[in-house]
């Protein structure tokens, strides 16, 4: 199947999606539905996943060839009563599926249980089930609500890393039962199995789809959790997460974890060698991320509970070697109960009215000695000099800490208009050796400054995004520079190549700067790209500066003129209709 087959199977798949969606919009708002769609999303996952297993185990056991053959012969033959019974009961071996990472699910969780008895719970109803060994019990059931609280529960209880991570609140909610079983039949027709896709990255698919439409649909609160993926993948190719710990201290629905992996598949690495560190305040969000690193099979370590990072770090003793995220911008009343004495704050102490610094000395002080950290901040953050800010960025360049600054164009975020910029900071600019194997060259004293405002396209009236290309021009002119192949090429050289989409290997006015520190210092330790990049050269006309002034200036004459007396026309004519002007 082709490509262009395979994007059509995703946009029919999201439009079933947003359909099942707004079955709910009018019944609950959209923090809800959010919560209530994902997770009988996740229960439709988990349990395709499971049957996709099953069917590979009994054709396995059938199957002379394969080390889980059960002999016909031993059981009275392959139609014979104990052979069926005996491959069932394997069938249910938890074992099988826990070998190759696929969610064990119990009877009353799987999709089928739910499908054929939606509409019987309706106001309550005692159903009849198979347990393992085939033997008929009884669960009594109240709701459709509570038919799916407890497919979750009996999900937690038998995968003991989702303890405390699903949303089991749907007896609780404000909405027709009916209702909430058509949703279950809609949802029943969201395939998780294709030709050539497989189901994890459906479901990833799904959840990125999901989130950025919640997002769209809360609003400015609603981008609380969601980081478009065009910009986490920019900071993820740009940092190259091939091993070691990463972290995030603001996941919210663990985008950038997310990014990593595919990132790291992309490249031929390997996951397991990457280790998940998370931190997360809202609890529902946190469980999102929790979810969406579970169903991925992504082994994940966030803390012991949702808390805030600056009052209840729960990677207190952490060093990673990259640190990414996108923290709430400007956040205000952050340091209720931290210490102005709190070890992180190595640089200074961040002001009460904005957490962008204390976002970032977190971070550092999580990072490993050759570690690296990406993190999105509003401009404001790159030339404030507001309550100690100024000292704070200046004692950060003075150290030798900043190693590139992107600043990016507006209308890339569904929650904010506020402009921003991506810090890029490690605590060893010396030669050595990248995770990725690349071979970095000794940038002490220098800082790289991207300007990539004028980048990407609007994919809507209101949203702009960044092309695959444009990720690469930005990425590889980075890493260009962090190579050492920088000022290898004329002007002309490099035009070219960056039109092709090939990052640049020299300064480029308008786009790219490398800058020793000392010119820094005489900008009064401001980190605006535009200051040090410059503004690209228009295109030459041929006509002399001193010809085009005079024209121009002589055409704003004109229709300065031209307005005035348009303007007496139009105060004549409501004179004559009685009105004073």
């Amino acid at each position: 199947m082709t490509n262009t087959e395979e994007q059509k199977f995703l946009d029919e798949l999201d439009k079933k999606l947003w359909t099942a969606a707004d079955k709910l919009r009018s019944t609950l708002d959209a923090a809800q539905y959010k919560h209530t769609v994902l997770g009988l999303v996740f229960l439709k996952y988990v349990s395709d996943a499971f049957d996709i297993r099953r069917a590979e185990l009994e054709a396995q056991f059938k199957n002379p060839d394969h080390e889980y053959y059960m002999d016909p012969a031993d059981f009275g033959g392959a139609e014979s009563d104990d052979y069926k019974l005996d491959i069932n009961y394997e069938l249910e071996e938890r074992d099988y599926y826990l070998e190759t990472n696929t969610f064990w699910v119990p009877a009353v969780a799987r999709w089928q249980f739910l499908q054929d008895n939606n509409k019987t719970v309706i106001g309550g109803a005692t159903l009849n089930y198979s347990n393992r060994s085939g033997e008929q019990e009884k669960l009594k059931l109240s709701s459709v609500g509570h038919l799916i609280d407890n497919a979750l529960e009996a999900i937690e209880a038998d995968n003991p890393k989702l303890k405390g991570v699903l949303n089991k609140r749907y007896t609780q909610l404000q909405i027709d039962q009916a209702k909430l079983g058509e949703l279950i039949d809609l949802i029943a027709t969201i395939p998780f199995a294709h030709a050539t896709l497989n189901s994890k990255d459906i479901l990833g698919h799904v959840y990125e789809y999901m989130l950025g439409q919640f997002a769209l649909a809360e609003g400015k609160k609603g981008g609380q959790f969601y980081t478009p993926k065009s910009i986490v993948a920019l900071i993820v190719q740009m940092l190259e997460p091939f091993k070691g710990r990463v972290y995030d201290p603001a996941m919210g629905s663990g985008g950038f974890f997310v990014q990593s992996e595919h990132f790291i598949t992309q490249h031929q690495g390997k996951i397991g060698e990457v280790s998940i560190y998370g931190q997360e305040y809202n609890h529902t969000t946190w469980q999102l991320a929790a979810m969406n690193m579970a169903i991925r099979g992504i082994d994940f370590n966030f803390g012991r509970e949702p808390a805030s990072t600056y009052t209840n770090d729960q990677h207190p003793d952490l060093r990673a070697d990259f640190v990414m995220a996108n923290p709430p911008f400007n956040m205000k009343e952050w340091d209720t109960g931290v210490s102005d004495e709190d070890p992180r704050w190595q640089y200074g102490r961040p002001p009460s009215g904005n957490a962008n610094f204390a976002w970032l000395q977190h971070m550092l002080h999580h990072t490993a000695p050759n570690g690296s950290l990406g993190l999105l901040l509003a401009n404001g953050s790159m030339s404030s000099n507001t309550n100690n800010e100024g000292s704070i960025r200046r004692a950060l360049i003075e150290n030798d800490l900043v190693e590139c600054m992107v600043a990016l164009p507006g209308q890339l975020f569904t929650n904010t208009q506020i402009p921003a910029c991506i810090w890029f900071l490690t605590k060893n600019k010396n030669s050595r050796t990248s995770a990725s194997g690349r071979a970095l060259s000794d940038r002490r004293g220098k800082v790289l400054f991207i300007d990539a405002r004028n980048l990407g396209y609007m994919k809507d009236r209101v949203l702009r995004d960044f092309t695959q290309e444009d990720l690469n021009k930005v990425t590889e002119t980075f890493h260009n520079w962090q190579e050492g192949n920088w000022g290898v090429e004329d002007d002309v050289q490099v035009s070219t190549k960056v039109a092709g989409g090939y990052g640049a290997r020299s300064d480029q006015v308008g786009f790219v700067k490398s800058v020793q520190l000392n010119e820094i210092e005489k900008h009064d330790f401001v980190l605006t790209p535009g200051r040090y990049v410059g503004a690209a050269a228009e295109e030459d006309d041929g006509e002399p500066f001193a010809e085009k002034m005079a024209r121009l200036t002589g055409q704003l004459k004109t229709q300065f003129e031209e307005s005035d007396r348009l303007e007496g026309e139009i105060k004549m004519n409501l004179a004559g209709l009685g009105y004073e002007v």
